[in-house]
């Protein structure tokens, strides 16, 4: 049985191991680690599968782990075939689910991929067993406005290069203008984590982190509060209070969206990454609530 302490040192090197998959949207890469029924974790921007590699260490033993690499992210390349709105990021989801036949999930969002489990849970409610969210886009608030820069930079052909330029630049990638900015502490990030987040946005100047950014808008978490609002599915919310693009408001704005939320738990000064940086206050939550729905 894991017994997580805040004292735990996360293992800095244990990189996910990838499968990859076939779909209608092409290549899409996933870590599958664990036994039992199955766990789906979904990342956001900038960052991969192995956002959850401390998590699913806490896990495993209890859960089968997929975690997905997003299109342009990790090892799914960016297909011209793949569409990157949160719509059809959710059925490529609902898509790999059906390919790898495992039924009923524990769906896990944080940031952009919280985003697009909000669609999933909304438009494939089925498909759920239950749903965490952890800080993550709410409703309108899509991007937040601390990463709407980000956003026309890309729009504009400009975010791409200078993120794939800080793939080799660690100095740069740990400061406040890249990690920094959803780490409490990116001094602690370790080069091989950081080589897996950035690596992949080299080898196309990051064309393809830009149409993924660009892809998506606010009217699509808008138009899904409906159903969201018939969500029965047991669900909670994680939020790190420390987090720069989403407020600890918003984590109440989704108790009140979905019905099935039981509670809202904040940890105290986590940001926005806090999955890989401080699994161990995920974990217990994501066990006990498991095990009082399974």
């Amino acid at each position: 049985m894991y017994n997580p302490t805040m004292t735990d040192p996360p293992n800095p090197i244990q990189l996910l191991p990838r499968s990859t998959v076939s779909l209608s949207a092409g290549a899409v890469a996933y870590a599958d680690q664990g036994s039992g029924r199955t766990a789906l974790f979904v990342h956001g921007v900038l960052v991969n599968a192995d956002l959850w590699r401390n998590t699913i260490e806490g896990v495993q033993d209890m859960r089968r782990c997929i975690a997905v690499d997003l299109p342009a992210h990790g090892a799914t390349p960016s297909d011209a075939r793949a569409d990157m709105s949160l719509t059809g990021l959710a059925a490529m989801l609902e898509e790999l689910c059906e390919v790898l036949d495992v039924g009923e999930v524990d769906l896990v969002g944080n940031d952009t991929g919280g985003a697009v489990a909000q669609v999933l849970a909304a438009r494939y409610p089925e498909r759920l067993r239950t749903f965490t969210l952890t800080n993550c886009d709410v409703h309108d608030n899509f991007p937040p406005e601390a990463f709407r820069p980000f956003i026309e930079l890309a729009a504009n052909g400009e975010f791409g290069p200078l993120v794939a330029a800080m793939a080799g630049d660690m100095g740069l990638a740990r400061s406040e203008a890249g990690f920094g900015q959803g780490y409490e502490h990116p001094e602690n990030l370790p080069d091989e984590v950081i080589r897996s987040y950035l690596g992949p946005f080299e080898a196309d100047s990051g064309k393809g982190l830009e149409r993924f950014l660009t892809s998506s808008t606010a009217a699509e978490l808008v138009a899904i509060a409906p159903l969201l609002a018939k969500l029965e599915v047991p669900t909670q919310v994680l939020w790190g209070t420390g987090d720069i693009f989403f407020e600890p408001f918003w984590a109440e704005r989704l108790r009140a969206m979905i019905p099935g939320v039981e509670r809202v738990t904040e940890i105290p000064g986590a940001m926005l990454f806090y999955p890989d940086e401080r699994a161990p206050d995920l974990v217990p939550h994501l066990r006990t609530f498991w095990e009082r729905h399974g």
